[in-house]
């Protein structure tokens, strides 16, 4: 019988991926009952649900609404633009050959603004920065739409400069890519994912030729959590050039493999989740156009 470990969870990170994995790319609101009973299938009870829940619509990344008897959730622009940075940095393609330049952005925040450079600094690290020196963050690529967003949504545009296109001197590209990111720690990380997923993918691979299908709530739980865990990764992964990577990195094949179990799995996991979650087609104008990248 295949067993997979579950991984520490977040519940409102659990709940940010059911919702980008499944709920975004259908275009629908979801009734809660259903929500309640994914979730509990994931481990989640149901009071921690509703308290998530409770708390991701006070923080304006879920809206609720009543339809007949039922309560539905969907998402807030301001998540959906989220899932889609994600979804980028998830599952986009690899960057193209580095053009020798470094992007910066140099930030000064006062005392009483430290959560605001808290939250700057990290989707910086989300958007493949690494930490040259207190207050100076690079990036191989070229980021500069997304680096403007994020000012602009964060107010603080007085506090911050984006460099592009710069040449530093004094330290290799080698050296700078050591001080701002411990690939090695990195690529240890992707060699156990590898480790740990390759036999059940095998697994799975070997049992739906020999049998011809996938139980549809194994493929789900399966799926979801192998998904859950790589999620991680791009929070640490910069998404460098593969002229500034070790010769032994492991992160383009952890990504394939990933590709791969999900697309084996893709079929029986969504169809559980129809029934399973319940989902119905979005009558309200509000909620059209939402779209995700391909999974």
């Amino acid at each position: 019988m295949r067993h997979i470990d579950r991984p520490a969870i977040r519940t409102q990170f659990l709940i940010f991926n059911l919702f980008g994995d499944y709920v975004y790319p259908r275009r629908v609101a979801v009734p809660t009952a259903g929500l309640l009973k994914t979730l509990a299938i994931l481990g989640v009870s149901e009071r921690a649900a509703r308290s998530t829940l409770s708390r991701m619509k006070g923080n304006g990344w879920l809206v609720s609404r009543r339809h007949g008897r039922r309560s539905l959730y969907s998402l807030t622009p301001k998540a959906r633009a989220l899932l889609e940075e994600g979804s980028r940095r998830l599952f986009g393609p690899p960057p193209e050959r580095w053009d020798g330049r470094w992007h910066l952005v140099i930030y000064s925040l006062p005392q009483e603004l430290r959560a605001v450079r808290h939250q700057l600094r990290t989707r910086l690290s989300w958007l493949g920065y690494g930490m040259l020196q207190p207050g100076a963050m690079v990036s191989a690529s070229a980021r500069h739409q997304e680096v403007q967003n994020l000012i602009s949504e964060l107010g603080v545009g007085p506090y911050v400069h984006a460099f592009s296109q710069a040449q530093l001197e004094g330290s290799s590209p080698q050296e700078i890519v050591q001080r701002c990111w411990d690939l090695a720690s990195l690529n240890a990380r992707y060699a156990r994912f590898i480790e740990r997923h390759q036999p059940l993918y095998e697994s799975f691979r070997q049992q739906k030729e020999e049998m011809g299908s996938i139980p549809a709530d194994e493929a789900f739980k399966f799926r979801f959590w192998v998904t859950y865990e790589f999620s991680s990764f791009p929070r640490q992964d910069p998404n460098l050039p593969p002229e500034l990577l070790p010769p032994d990195w492991l992160g383009r094949q952890a990504a394939e493999l990933l590709a791969h179990y999900r697309a084996l799995l893709k079929g029986p996991a969504e169809a559980f989740i129809n029934q399973t979650l319940g989902v119905e087609p979005v009558d309200d104008p509000e909620l059209e156009g939402m779209t995700l990248m391909p999974s």
